[in-house]
């Protein structure tokens, strides 16, 4: 597959959008609809945590995951590696992209002694709940729309 994962840089803005855009097509009431709110958030998760946002890359951008390990859980009140966004290409899911970088996620948040990783995911997005649910995720509660689902950093590459 020639897949390769780096950090995000800034120059990966438009990528960003553009993969975003195709990866929420038909799920737009869990996504920000417009280029300049897209944006926004790209520079949102680059100031959260930017060393714990990453691309994949297979000749150009096709999928991001952020992690940020400065987040605390609600409402433990405890410190987790919380995953805000994964987004794959549509032409590159169910290919190993979006398990490879949640892996790569988890592996950031217990280099920065995470022990927890935890995601909200929108109730009826069936294909990211069964995905989750297969890298050993577990639901863990609900708010209006969107399930939380957390896994332990712990021998959590072994999936």
């Amino acid at each position: 597959m020639g897949l390769k994962i780096r950090r995000v840089r800034e120059e990966d803005l438009e990528s960003f959008v553009k993969v975003y855009r195709e990866a929420y097509r038909g799920l737009e009431e869990y996504a920000y609809t417009d280029d300049k709110t897209i944006r926004w958030y790209f520079r949102w998760l680059r100031r959260r945590d930017p060393e714990g946002f990453f691309v994949a890359e297979a000749d150009a951008p096709i999928g991001f995951v952020h992690c940020d390990t400065r987040w605390t859980s609600y409402p433990e009140g405890k410190k987790v590696g919380e995953i805000h966004e994964l987004i794959v290409h549509p032409d590159w899911m169910g290919k190993g992209v979006g398990k490879t970088l949640v892996l790569k996620a988890i592996e950031y948040s217990r280099s920065r002694g995470r022990d927890m990783v935890e995601l909200w995911v929108g109730c009826t997005n069936y294909r990211a709940i069964n995905f989750y649910k297969k890298l050993g995720f577990e639901e863990r509660g609900s708010s209006g729309i969107w399930i939380k689902m957390t896994k332990k950093t712990i021998n959590s590459t072994s999936t």
